[in-house]
This record gives structure tokens, C-alpha cells and sequence, in this order.
């Protein structure tokens, strides 16, 4: 499980794909990892932007999914490190 902790910066490349889909207004299907395991949502994604260290992206539900817990959107797996 993931916890609040040192953020681990996506691949730009793939962060170029989350603004794509966001430009796009492709509703998205996500992957991710929180306190309670694996989670799914759905939705467009309407900003992506950093806080406290850590980037996030926002969905048009209101969802808030920091970057670094992504498993895939759209099901293309994330990637690490520039």
C-alpha cells in the first residue's frame, strides 16, 4: 500500500500523455494505489498540478490522485524518472 511519503516523479513523457488526455477531454481510466489498495475511478482529467512537493491530477468528480500512486491510465502502465 502507499503511504504519504517522498514523491517519485513520473516519466515526463507519460506526464506529456496525462496533459493530452486533460487537453483532449478524454474521459480516462485509472489505476491507482491508496490506504486501501488498489483503486479504480473514471473521469476526465481536468488539472493536473503540484502541492507540497508531490504532483497530482484532478478529475472533473473532484477526485485527487497523486501521480506517483498511478498504476496506468488509459491502460498504459506508468513509467519513473525522466
Amino acid at each position: 500500500m502507499k503511504h504519504e511519503g517522498k514523491y517519485r516523479r513520473i516519466n515526463c513523457s507519460y506526464y506529456d500523455q496525462l496533459e493530452a488526455f486533460a487537453t483532449q477531454r478524454m474521459r480516462s481510466a485509472i489505476s491507482y494505489e491508496d490506504t486501501n489498495g488498489t483503486q479504480s475511478a473514471e473521469g476526465i482529467i481536468v488539472d493536473l498540478f503540484a502541492k507540497d512537493g508531490a504532483e497530482y491530477l484532478q478529475l472533473d468528480n473532484g477526485t485527487v490522485i497523486r501521480l506517483d500512486y498511478l498504476h496506468s491510465v488509459n491502460g498504459i502502465p506508468v513509467n519513473y524518472a525522466c
